[in-house]
């Protein structure tokens, strides 16, 4: 049975260049100052590095390290935490998100559509395929940063009820970012939640945060909060996402199609 209410919290801040151990330290520093309960933890991409083009300069430990700590956080919030980081497999490096459960049981999505203007095709091996969690009933589908810009990949298929958006998305691309986010929202009538980083990083690249939760009809709940650390949290209503998808169903006047 699907809970009515699903309460979220994000945890917009600066993220230390490639020094995981800071991040890990910061970020259970922000969460420990959240008072309310809550369903999920979201961290943005790249949680523990910022965004880097050089996997290799991870050093040998820290995935292991990062992944204990999610499931750490994860169980004595007794909720799930999610956010992307880099991870290493057979040789192969992929920009994973990984939403830990209380359980030590996880989740796993490798970021499918890889940014090639600032040369994460060659590091990385993209993901084949979409992951979708449960989460007291409700569905959560996951993406990370650029996915947001290919529709037919975000695409709902009768099979999620949140689209979360992990991301380092810069400041000058941020009317981008805004208008993609509602844009997903509207098209798949669902909940849509970005979930972006502030600060500048090693490459001088600013962001701006703008981490936002919109509604089913493209409806921004949270008030923006541009450049500043801030814990955002939201409460999603299953009843009014039910309601409004079965007044104005469009969806099933959609289009069928594969991804390959």
């Amino acid at each position: 049975m699907t809970e009515e209410i699903l309460r979220i919290l994000i945890i917009q801040s600066e993220i230390s260049w490639k020094d995981t151990a800071d991040n890990l330290q910061k970020f259970s520093s922000l969460i420990q100052k959240s008072e309310q309960e809550v369903d999920l933890i979201l961290l943005p991409e790249m949680f523990t590095t910022g965004f880097i083009s050089t996997p290799e300069d991870v050093p040998e430990g820290m995935q292991a390290r990062a992944l204990e700590w999610l499931r750490q956080t994860a169980k004595s919030k007794n909720c799930r935490i999610a956010g992307s980081m880099i991870v290493s497999e057979d040789n192969t490096f992929y920009n994973q998100l990984v939403c830990a459960h209380p359980s030590s049981e996880s989740d796993f999505y490798n970021k499918r559509h890889l940014f090639r203007m600032a040369g994460e095709d060659t590091q990385y091996s993209r993901g084949l395929q979409r992951t979708v969690s449960w989460i007291k009933g409700w569905r959560i589908c996951w993406q990370i940063c650029y996915d947001l810009r290919f529709p037919v990949w975000c695409r709902n298929q009768g099979d999620y009820d949140i689209l979360v958006v992990v991301a380092n998305w810069p400041a000058n691309r941020g009317e981008v970012w805004n208008t993609l986010l509602r844009a997903r929202a509207m098209e798949n009538q669902c909940y849509v939640i970005g979930v972006n980083r502030i600060g500048e990083d090693g490459n001088r690249i600013t962001y701006q945060g703008d981490s936002s939760v919109i509604d089913p009809k493209g409806n921004r709940i949270n008030d923006p909060d541009k450049g500043e650390e801030k814990l955002i949290y939201a409460e999603l209503r299953y009843s009014s996402l039910v309601d409004f998808r079965n007044k104005f169903p469009v969806m099933r006047d959609a289009d069928k199609f594969m991804i390959l």
